[in-house]
């Protein structure tokens, strides 16, 4: 579809999903941004650009995913997704920023 020239943010975050079950992090990032830049008012391509953020170990990115989606998802009144977003960023705040290798 992309090559057609269909893209569109929907196609996009099916992407992203699809990379992230795969545990292909960085791909599922490239479209998850591509989804949020879109439409920046996709609150969940926000929260699974946070997690593929998260899988990359870049946790900055992927706090600043989780800030961005949960204020899209309050202001669209989507809570269910502002509390999920709100707890994997706590999530991150708790684990150092970089893991021992």
């Amino acid at each position: 579809m992309l090559s057609a020239g269909q893209d569109s943010a929907l196609l996009r975050f099916a992407l992203g999903s699809a990379y992230l079950q795969q545990s292909e992090a960085d791909r599922a990032a490239v479209h998850l941004n591509k989804a949020v830049t879109l439409n920046p008012d996709y609150s969940a391509a926000w929260k699974l650009l946070g997690k593929a953020h998260t899988k990359q170990n870049n946790p900055d990115e992927a706090r600043l995913a989780y800030q961005n989606g949960i204020a899209v998802a309050e202001k669209n009144g989507d809570m269910q997704a502002a509390r999920e977003m709100r707890v994997f960023l706590k999530r991150l705040g708790n684990k150092p920023d970089h893991q021992p290798r």
